[in-house]
């Protein structure tokens, strides 16, 4: 069984470059100097870590196209949209900067008798496994608060953006801050199981965050159940994209485009069903069509392009599964529904209509270029629909009446509800799921606090 990691370029299907994977004793090696990194770390005072987030914005920026570049090469993504992950995390890297202070200050507490106190302290290496559609912003939205908490980041992130990886591991270094303190792993993908059991196990790692598939999410979530470790969980989504009768549907349908087909669809946290008022149900998906025809799809580095491929081949050979199923059980194939002939892993942009629960593409995550419309005859039947999935990650509302949006949103589960908004992350908010989406927040203040030890101090006052 190979330990060597390849990259493929999914525009052209061709290899980019080869690494080797670690051994148990280089894995070992690298753990224990960024536990030695990470401890050295949480002695630094806050006002240095903030000091090296605002390097890391700098450096962000100022590498933006060698990363964007980088990007698109290894998953696909148009430059444009690649560019955006490195200026979203230079944002957010310059609020952890601005707000760390008040994020993390000590919170006293009243009590007769004492001087009692919360204090946020760090709590040493945390183990990241992340994902390859958004490589530097996933690590970046969990990797900026946790350093400025004062910890240390062991980086195992997905196979296919291994150069992504090792580049984030050099962005540090070259921010000035100290070596080992993000680490890249080198793990064969047939080894990592195994490897990130053992490491969740290990003494020297006190935390583990994951995003990626509730496969995964299940098996450290269980690790770290067993090892008595916080863990955070970002899993899959199915977000509702619900249309209300009174909605702007020119705006509506122009949103959903965007919401669906940025990133070639590759994104837990994006609309993937859209449930309809059948009042507006054939203007929004007329336009909705339209739009999503007019999508330039091709080569990710030319400027007009507006969706690449798909990262790999064997994700567009599950996409196709899930549509063709879909067909068969009475989906109506509206536009799209195809592989592209040629080089890369190119899919067409895809709307599927009469979708309804029991279809693979309203039962499962479409981690893809597919869309599915259900038509609902009332918002009572809307919040049924949106309701009947396993996930609850995001929502988005679209009405005339944005209160009418929140009475709605408040009888869905979901982590986060946009009301005539795209779903979205944003530093400013806490950003995770509830249900099979997993659980934790990153971002925000929540964010800043899910890897602090939250410490009580009681100080007895002499009598």
């Amino acid at each position: 069984m190979t330990k060597s990691i390849t990259t493929i370029n999914p525009s052209t299907g061709q290899p980019l470059a080869t690494y080797e994977g670690w051994d148990h004793a280089g894995i070992d090696q690298a753990v224990n100097a960024a536990h030695t990194a990470a401890v050295a770390w949480g002695k630094q005072a806050l006002e240095v870590r903030t000091s090296a987030a605002r390097r890391l914005a700098e450096h962000l920026r100022a590498q933006k196209d060698r990363f964007a570049h980088l990007i698109t090469s290894e998953m696909g993504k148009p430059l444009g949209e690649a560019a955006g992950e490195l200026e979203k995390s230079a944002v957010t890297a310059l609020y952890y900067a601005d707000n760390a202070q008040r994020l993390l200050a000590d919170e006293n507490v009243d009590i007769e008798g004492a001087d009692a106190w919360v204090s946020y302290e760090p709590i040493g290496l945390v183990l990241a496994v992340m994902p390859w559609n958004f490589p530097v912003w996933q690590v970046m939205r969990f990797a900026l608060p946790a350093i400025v908490s004062g910890n240390g980041i062991l980086l195992k992130h997905s196979p296919n953006v291994t150069g992504c990886a090792l580049a984030l591991q050099q962005l540090f270094e070259d921010a000035g801050l100290p070596k080992h303190l993000l680490t890249t792993l080198l793990i064969a993908e047939s080894e990592v199981p195994a490897q990130i059991e053992r490491l969740i196990a290990d003494d020297r790692i006190a935390a583990v965050t994951l995003t990626g598939s509730n496969r995964a999410g299940a098996a450290v979530g269980s690790a770290a159940g067993r090892a008595s470790k916080k863990s955070v969980l970002e899993l899959g989504g199915s977000d509702a994209f619900v249309v209300l009768d009174d909605a702007d549907v020119p705006a509506a349908a122009e949103a959903a485009v965007k919401a669906r087909f940025q990133n070639a669809g590759q994104s837990c946290v994006c609309a993937k069903r859209f449930i309809v008022s059948e009042k507006v149900a054939a203007e929004f998906t007329e336009r909705f069509v339209e739009g999503t025809r007019a999508l330039s799809v091709g080569d990710p580095t030319i400027d007009s392009t507006r969706m690449g491929p798909m990262a790999r081949s064997d994700l567009r050979s599950a996409l196709q599964r899930q549509i063709d199923q879909s067909v068969e059980a009475g989906g109506k194939l509206l536009t799209g529904g195809h592989a592209r002939d040629g080089d890369g892993f190119f899919f067409e942009p895809t709307i599927i209509a009469n979708a309804q629960p029991g279809m693979a593409v309203f039962d499962e995550e479409t981690f893809g270029p597919v869309a599915a419309i259900a038509v609902a005859r009332d918002d009572a039947q809307a919040i049924e629909l949106a309701n009947a999935t396993p996930f609850g990650l995001s929502l988005s509302i679209w009405t005339a009446k944005p209160e009418r949006g929140v009475r709605v949103a408040r009888q869905i589960t979901s982590g986060a509800a946009f009301i005539n908004a795209i779903t979205a992350s944003d530093a400013r908010v806490p950003f995770g799921g509830t249900k099979k989406s997993g659980y934790g927040r990153e971002l925000a203040a929540a964010g800043v606090r899910e890897f602090s030890n939250i410490r009580t101090y009681w100080a007895a006052r002499a009598s």
